[in-house]
């Protein structure tokens, strides 16, 4: 799966009051900013043209902009974010993906979807059941997935500890391999694909990103890393401090197509 585009925008004037369950303080605003133009130049060294929408201050959520839709064969799907205050960031987005998706459909109510619950890992696509992502919204996902060949398998993540996202604790590396932090060890949801398992402790740097042939992670976390270049991926690693105040992780700060 190669990717030759991306959207991305920067953090707010607003960013510090975003929501999160971390409680590891306030987010430093110009440190954020620096991180997030790391990240972008990532990008970019991967090959990809990036366009990058204005910041919005009405919501302090919106760099997290994978949230907003999910992109996957020439179809965009406009989700439905379980978080109330973020319901606005999607139609904040509309307008520059009809540039590139001139016939985007979209999760209808009571459906939720946040795109950080959905991993697409070649032919397959898992969605996350979790306090963001319902039932009913990933069922019309994976109806919309198929019409595009994409099969879908459906992952329970409520209740595990330090996961917002599906895609907090699952990366895809290619081909049948997974990356998968602790709490997804034996589920038979994985059945049949090779895993590579996250280190105990390491857990936030499962949310890393395929990109091109590079892998995009957090820095700090050697031992995955180290796991990563012994199957023979090339990685590049960043400071995520800022984003991870909010909850945030590194696949949500783009979306790629």
């Amino acid at each position: 799966m190669t990717f030759t585009r991306a959207l991305v925008r920067p953090p707010a004037s607003t960013f510090a009051d975003g929501l999160t369950t971390a409680g590891l303080g306030s987010p430093d605003l110009p440190l954020a900013l620096a991180q997030h133009e790391a990240y972008v130049k990532a990008l970019e060294g991967c090959g990809l043209s990036v366009t990058r929408l204005p910041a919005d201050d009405r919501f302090p959520d919106s760099t997290f902009v994978e949230d907003t839709a999910v992109l996957a064969r020439g179809l965009a799907v406009l989700c439905r974010p379980g978080a109330p205050s973020r319901a606005g960031e999607v139609e904040a987005i509309r307008t520059a993906l009809e540039s590139f998706f001139p016939s985007p459909v979209a999760i209808e109510a009571p459906g939720t979807v946040d795109g950080g619950d959905v991993c697409e890992a070649g032919d397959h696509v898992f969605v996350g059941i979790s306090e963001r992502t319902n039932e009913a919204g990933a069922r019309q996902l994976a109806a919309h997935l198929a019409t595009r060949g994409l099969g879908t398998t459906l992952v329970d993540v409520r209740g595990i500890p330090g996961l917002l996202h599906l895609k907090s604790g699952i990366a895809w590396l290619g081909e049948r391999t997974l990356a998968l932090a602790r709490p997804f060890a034996g589920r038979p949801e994985f059945a049949g694909w090779d895993v590579l398992d996250v280190p105990a402790g390491e857990e936030y740097a499962a949310n890393a990103v395929l990109v091109n042939g590079r892998v995009l992670l957090a820095s700090g976390y050697p031992r995955f890393e180290t796991a990563l270049r012994a199957l023979g991926l090339r990685t590049v690693a960043f400071d995520m401090s800022e984003f991870r105040k909010l909850d945030g992780g590194l696949s949500c700060l783009s979306l790629r197509f």
